[in-house]
């Protein structure tokens, strides 16, 4: 009959310098990928934006050349004594409208900082600030 009785120096629970780095390197690789799903996430509401404004740009450039045009006929046809110019007059100010509003709404995006990563930014700051 074989005695099985337990060893009588058990293996400390201490897990070493190795499992202790390993530990480590699991939480950063996690903190690593939870920034990247992060700024992704930001990325892509970028894009959006990114396209919002651009429309938005071009929209504005092509309202500007229209209140070019009609400011410049309703020069000429305000030399001439005709009824015409007033149809003109109010595509000027449509346009001169619609161009101060697209500009408008432009600059809000802008100013609202709707392209840049925010939050990521601020979790990298604290992780930086947490490392050193």
């Amino acid at each position: 009959m074989a005695n099985h009785q337990p060893h009588p120096n058990p293996e400390p629970t201490n897990p070493g310098l190795v499992a202790g780095l390993l530990g480590i390197a699991k939480n950063l690789l996690g903190l690593i990928i939870s920034r990247i799903e992060l700024a992704s996430l930001e990325m892509s509401e970028i894009g959006v934006n990114v396209i919002r404004f651009l429309v938005i740009f071009m929209l504005g450039a092509i309202a500007l050349w229209f209140a070019v045009a009609f400011w410049s006929v309703l020069v000429v046809f305000l030399a001439w004594e005709a009824w015409g110019w007033k149809i003109l007059l109010a595509f000027g100010l449509f346009f001169t409208l619609a161009t101060l509003g697209l500009a408008w709404y432009a600059r809000y995006i802008l100013t609202e900082g709707k392209l840049s990563l925010r939050t990521t930014m601020t979790e990298l700051r604290k992780d930086r600030d947490a490392l050193l």
